[in-house]
Formats: structure tokens, C-alpha cells, sequence
């Protein structure tokens, strides 16, 4: 049966598009929680607003998504 396999002769592109659905799940799930409990932490453990508070989580959510979106280059999947 190890006689069968060939290195390199298996088909990866579902693997391949599971591991890059991975990544962009956790990356983005990554800014979103971190938006939320930055707002969270401003709204309910300091003396900011709640208006404040949503901004400063705006901000963060905004810069995250302009360093962590895909710039189309050919290094981008």
C-alpha cells in the first residue's frame, strides 16, 4: 500500500481553501472581537461615554481593517 503513493500526485486545492477560509475567519474574528471589547472596557470600566466609546472601537475596527485586508498584489491568495 506505501507503494501506491506518489509525492506530490494528491489533488490540495479543497485543503488549501479550508486552511485560507481558516485564516480569514480568525483574522477578521480577531479585529471584531478586539473592537468590541476595547468598547466594552471604554463603555463600562472607565468614565468615557458611550459615544466616545463607540468611536475609539470604530477607530480600532477601521485601522484594522486597512492593515489586515488583502492588497491584491501577487502575493494575496
Amino acid at each position: 500500500m506505501a507503494s501506491e503513493y506518489h509525492r506530490g500526485d494528491m489533488d490540495i486545492h479543497e485543503q488549501t481553501s479550508t486552511y485560507h477560509l481558516f485564516v480569514m475567519l480568525a483574522k477578521w474574528g480577531s479585529l471584531a472581537l478586539a473592537a468590541l471589547l476595547i468598547f466594552l472596557v471604554l463603555a463600562f470600566c472607565t468614565q468615557t461615554s458611550f459615544f466616545g466609546s463607540l468611536a475609539v472601537g470604530v477607530i480600532v475596527a477601521v485601522a484594522g481593517y486597512f492593515v489586515l485586508r488583502e492588497h491584491g498584489g501577487e502575493d494575496a491568495h
